[in-house]
């Protein structure tokens, strides 16, 4: 029966707007507005019919859970009430947590901008960058000279691999390799941005993951190391 109603709650709101949309409003609401509130008002008696129906001699358990869900659907409202306030402490509490996620930071310099990291359970860095606009995970490398990428997120930040000449030998665990020189339009960590980085591109295998190198490094206002936590400054 709910069922019905609430089709025939929005076959009436249909043909209203039909033979009204000319005027703009109904009874005091935009269009659109209005299509909005029937549509929650046909969807709250749909359920709440379905929930009645389901819970037919069970009147306790019926109003526990219609608080239950009352409750979540005012913490819901709320946080989207404040989401302005309450996104950067997800952010934050997200950057202590997880390794690699940059936590913007005051540096108290005019004009300048901090992100912080923290380290991986295996010791390493992991800058999670934006490179010629395409998400490149790095691992912060200070006895690399330059930015390094493997092929893979080479071609990820638009670098066509052909016609690349290998010439610059660089180590790695593998032993020695031979790179290509590209350059990179720019390479951020959440605010923090360096524009015409010099990078390397090295040949298949011969990287398991791209290095945050001092080419980036260097050109900061300034980097720290401090305990479990990478502070950068532009």
């Amino acid at each position: 029966m709910t069922a019905w109603i609430a089709l025939g709650l929005l076959i009436v709101a249909g043909a209203v707007l039909v033979l009204n949309h000319d005027a703009g409003t109904i009874a005091g609401f935009d269009n659109s507005d209005f299509a909005g509130i029937v549509a929650g008002v046909a969807l709250l008696v749909f359920l709440g019919g379905s929930m009645l129906s389901g819970y037919r001699g069970r009147f306790t358990g019926a109003v526990r859970d219609a608080m239950f869900w009352g409750v979540l659907g005012l913490a819901l409202i709320t946080g989207y009430s404040y989401r302005d306030q309450v996104m950067p402490i997800v952010h934050r509490i997200g950057g202590e947590l997880i390794p690699g996620v940059p936590v913007t930071v005051e540096t108290g310099i005019p004009d300048s901008t901090g992100v912080r990291i923290s380290k991986q359970a295996d010791g390493h860095f992991l800058a999670r960058t934006n490179t010629n606009g395409a998400k490149v995970n790095m691992i912060v490398d200070t006895g690399a000279s330059t930015v390094v990428l493997k092929p893979a997120d080479a071609t990820r930040a638009g670098i066509k691999l052909d016609g690349l000449s290998y010439t610059v030998p660089v180590r790695t665990a593998n032993g020695t390799a031979f790179a290509a020189r590209v350059r990179l339009h720019n390479v951020s960590i959440g605010p923090v941005t360096v524009d015409n980085v010099e990078a390397l591109v090295t040949k298949p295998g011969a990287l398991h993951e791209s290095l945050l190198g001092m080419s980036f490094l260097s050109r900061l206002r300034s980097y720290e190391f401090s305990g479990d936590f990478l502070t950068l400054r532009s």
